[in-house]
């Protein structure tokens, strides 16, 4: 007769790999991802919808590409240390009695909740990189509300376990070996630093160009400018001889900006989903167009396109931008004219500032 199969308990797993050194070392690895993920998406949300008191530098012009960079790329080296941090606790899912106290239980509560939003935040984040979107919620609000949860049950769980997790890295005694052919404590955490490792170069490329050619998530477009909305799908065709820029209460026509003296500046468009591309753009300062209609310098302005009912079809520029002699409404790009998916007849082109917000097909500039 079979006897019947006991439930695994907590006290079975003794591998190295589960012990509390491994988890509070990988916890720390994985608090660094989450803190750089965090601090660098408060700062693109700050940049999308910024507060009265946030201001953000128009120099250096590759400031929000990096920001935007470490945002990508520490995400996704947060995922297989997020998995090996699982790893290395699971067996306390086998601990008695399951709840010991109600301290205890909300504690585990935490934990699930802790899971459960970080989860959410990493995959929903990897299918934004990949421009998929197979859900109904609106991504930017969702990501933004979650990554606070996640960072509040990540910091109640750091004050419940700071005793244990001090004790784990300071710790200087050997623990036993593992048993012949199993993986040590040293070995797992050179696999997972491996694997954290590998996804950072597998993104990095979005960011720095010279890891394009590892980086199969951070290439966009083998050449070139990749273009994340084409004219079709915003609705725009090409402009004819009535299209008119309007700024303040004064109009120019395309030959009229071609005539003014053109500013040529190689500047980075980098997109909230972590790619970013270099180009040269030619065209006529912001600055230029706002002292020729006498608006004072410094004024912010609202820019408006030809797309009729895009999420981004009308956005804010700050004084610190229409003062930055680089900050472009741009009438050609790489030396030839700009395409009408790059926004022709002209668009704006700003430095260090996200690429949803580089408003194509400009139609004018309200003075605000």
């Amino acid at each position: 007769m079979k006897l019947p199969v006991r439930p695994p308990e907590e006290a079975d797993f003794t591998s190295p790999t589960h012990g509390p050194r491994v988890s509070a070392r990988i916890g720390l690895w994985l608090g660094i991802a989450f803190g750089l993920c965090f601090a660098t998406g408060l700062i693109s949300h700050g940049i999308q919808h910024p507060a009265a008191w946030f201001t953000w530098p128009s120099r250096p012009v590759n400031l929000y590409r990096i920001t935007q960079g470490v945002h990508v790329t520490s995400g996704v080296a947060a995922i297989p240390l997020l998995l090996a941090k699982l790893w290395s606790v699971y067996p306390k899912l086998f601990g008695k009695p399951v709840v010991r106290s109600v301290p205890h239980a909300l504690e585990r509560a935490s934990i699930f909740v802790l899971i459960g939003a970080s989860f959410f935040e990493l995959l929903t984040g990897v299918f934004n990189v990949a421009q998929n979107y197979p859900w109904a919620f609106f991504f930017p609000t969702a990501h933004y509300a979650v990554a606070y949860v996640v960072t509040g049950a990540l910091l109640v769980h750091i004050a419940v376990k700071l005793p244990v997790i001090r004790e784990a890295l300071t710790r200087t005694t050997e623990e036993p070996k593992p048993a012949t052919g199993a993986l040590s404590r040293r070995g797992f955490l050179l696999t997972t630093g491996g694997a954290a490792g590998v996804a950072v170069l597998a993104t990095i490329g979005g960011t720095v160009p010279w890891f394009r050619g590892v980086s199969v998530l951070g290439s966009r477009s083998a050449s070139g400018v990749p273009v994340n909305r084409l004219a079709k799908a915003a609705g725009v065709s090409t402009a004819d001889s009535s299209w008119r820029l309007r700024v303040g209460d004064a109009e120019f026509t395309l030959d009229e900006l071609r005539a003014m003296p053109q500013t040529t500046a190689e500047l980075p468009i980098a997109c909230v989903e972590g790619w970013s591309a270099t180009a040269t753009w030619t065209g006529v300062p912001v600055a230029d167009l706002l002292e020729r209609v006498g608006a004072p310098a410094g004024s912010a302005v609202r820019v408006e396109s030809l797309e009729k009912d895009g999420l981004y079809r009308s956005t804010t520029l700050p004084g610190t931008h229409t003062a930055d002699p680089l900050t472009l409404l741009a009438l050609r790009m790489n030396g030839g004219t700009l395409t009408l998916d790059h926004g022709y007849p002209c668009r704006l082109i700003a430095p260090s500032r996200p690429g949803v917000l580089q408003t194509k097909w400009v139609s004018r500039l309200e003075v605000l």
